[in-house]
This record gives structure tokens, sequence and C-alpha cells, in this order.
């Protein structure tokens, strides 16, 4: 199973296809037993694996970066295994979230540095969490809301439109407020919620604006969206970094120092600075974590360069 793929042409076969999937997704998987579907979200993860497509080929580059090595070995594929399960399983309880009751997401839930989210939101003061496509973020998300603290956040706009309406749908059902990620409105609108002093949570280890932060990551370039430092510089607004992994059947995130605005420099710099300090933070998490971290898209300069993968 691969994320749905980004188009600006009208519906095509593939699409109404890949649609369907998704609402099988949500209506069949999860009433199936938990253990049986488990097992088959497995069997496609090393299926996926195993067929070693061009995904998984740059999921396997990435993972030499953040291992410090110059080519795929045996420690590179082991580990991209781990990857894959990790990211199944991240689907599967997508699909099966809707079925947790608050007890579970909030038992199962294991976080540390959290009082850095509440106070700031209890003072009324906006806090932008910040986290890379790590662990199961939908659920960090669950139990957020849960916590008594709803947020905001932004989607890819994705094809076929519904597609994207049922992924807005779910997120809305767990107590989210789901803005497309392209345009001013949706930049404008999270202005408004952090001056409120209410939570945006963003996913930012991937550029998808074309315009984003080169920062130094794992000893390389690589490009990060500035959305996140943008909007503290302007609105005043926390921005803490949040990692995510797996532990058993547990969900774990680690809440992460708060990125201060510098005192010195124009808001560029500043930007800049910010956005590279998160960059160190996400590399903190991932490589304690690295089998939790699902990235199977580019985001080193020179893989965007060459056009691979």
């Amino acid at each position: 199973m691969t994320a749905p793929r980004r188009s600006e042409d009208g519906p095509s076969l593939r699409d109404e296809v890949t649609d369907a999937v998704y609402a099988l997704g949500w209506t069949v998987v999860r009433k199936m037993p938990e253990s049986v579907a488990r097992l088959a979200f497995t069997a496609i993860a090393d299926r996926t694996w195993h067929r070693y497509g061009s995904g998984v080929r740059q999921l396997e580059r990435n993972l030499c970066r953040v291992l410090g090595k110059e080519a795929v070995d045996d420690e590179v594929r082991v580990l991209s295994k781990k990857v894959l399960r990790s990211y199944l399983r991240y689907w599967l309880e997508v699909f099966r979230l809707p079925e947790y009751d608050r007890a579970r997401i909030l038992g199962r839930m294991r976080v540390t540095g959290e009082k850095k989210i509440f106070t700031n939101l209890d003072s009324g003061r906006g806090v932008i969490l910040a986290l890379p496509h790590m662990g199961n973020y939908e659920h960090a998300g669950a139990w957020l809301v849960h916590c008594g603290y709803p947020f905001t956040t932004v989607a890819e706009r994705l094809k076929p439109e519904g597609l994207f309406d049922r992924f807005v749908e779910f997120r809305e059902s767990l107590g989210m407020e789901v803005l497309a990620h392209k345009g001013a409105s949706a930049y404008g609108r999270m202005a408004q919620r952090l001056r409120a002093g209410r939570p945006v949570c963003l996913v930012v280890d991937r550029d998808l604006t074309e315009n984003g932060i080169d920062v130094e990551f794992f000893g390389a370039t690589a490009r990060m969206p500035a959305v996140s430092a943008a909007l503290a510089i302007q609105t005043g607004a926390a921005l803490i970094p949040v990692t995510l992994w797996y532990e058993g059947e547990y969900w774990a995130a680690r809440v992460h120092e708060e990125i201060p605005v510098p005192d010195d420099g124009g808001r560029q710099e500043k930007i800049q600075a910010m956005t590279q300090e998160l960059a160190r933070a996400f590399e903190a998490g991932i490589a304690a974590h690295p089998e939790d971290w699902h990235m199977l898209q580019k985001v080193w300069v020179d893989d965007l360069a060459d056009g691979r993968g």
C-alpha cells in the first residue's frame, strides 16, 4: 500500500480504485478481528519490501543517510523491512482508530515532556507542534484531543477528491480542524488559531511547497517547510518539536524543548535558524528510532536534484 498520489488532472480509473481501496479500509478493516488484520498488514509490508519498488529504494537511500552509510548493505535492508512493517502498522491503526475508545487512546500513550504543551495552552499561549512522519501521529492527535485540546492541522489535497474528503472526515471525526495545505487562507487561519491560544499540529520533515528551507540534516542538505517557524515568529506561539515511535503495543512520544525566536537577525534569518533547530530535534528522534520514520519520499537536496526515487 502506498500513500495516495497528488494530481492536477481529473479522476482516472486509478484514482477511483484508490478511493475504493481506502473506503474499504475504513469499513472492512476496522471491523476485522485485530489479530487477523495485523497479520494481513504485516504480510502486505513484507510483500512490498520484497518487491523492492521505487519507494523502498528511496527509503533505503534515506536510511543510509541516517546510519551514515555510503551504500545499502544488510543492516539497511533489515532496517527497511522493519520500517515497512511500522508503516503498515500506522495504516492499519488509521483504519481502526475510530473503533478505539478514549481509555485505549489515553491508556496506551506514553509521553515525556507533555507539560510543556499544556502549560503554554493553559496560559493562553498558542502552541505549534511540529512533527516528522514518525510512529502514529494520527493517534497522537486523538490523544491530544482527548486530553482536552482540540487543534488545527493541514492536509495535502489529494486526488481523487473523494479520498481527500475521506481523510478530512476521518480527522474531523477525531476532533481536529483540517485545512487544505495550499494557499494563504490556511496560513491565515492557523495564525488566527494560534493567536487565540489554540494548538496547531504540522508534519514538517518534507517540503511540499517548493519554497522550503535548506537545512543540515544527518550531515547533508535537506529541504524542510518554513511554515512552523514563520507562524511562531508572526504569532508569538511556542514552536515545540515532537517525535514519535512504537513501544510494543504502546504509542510513545517525546516532546522536545521549545525552539525560541532568535533575538538577532531579520525574519528570514530567524526562520532559517529555527528550522535548522527543528531539523536537529528530528535528527535526535529519528536516530533513536529509525525503524519508525516512515519516509519513502525524497528529503535531501541531492536526491531532489538527480531525479531518482
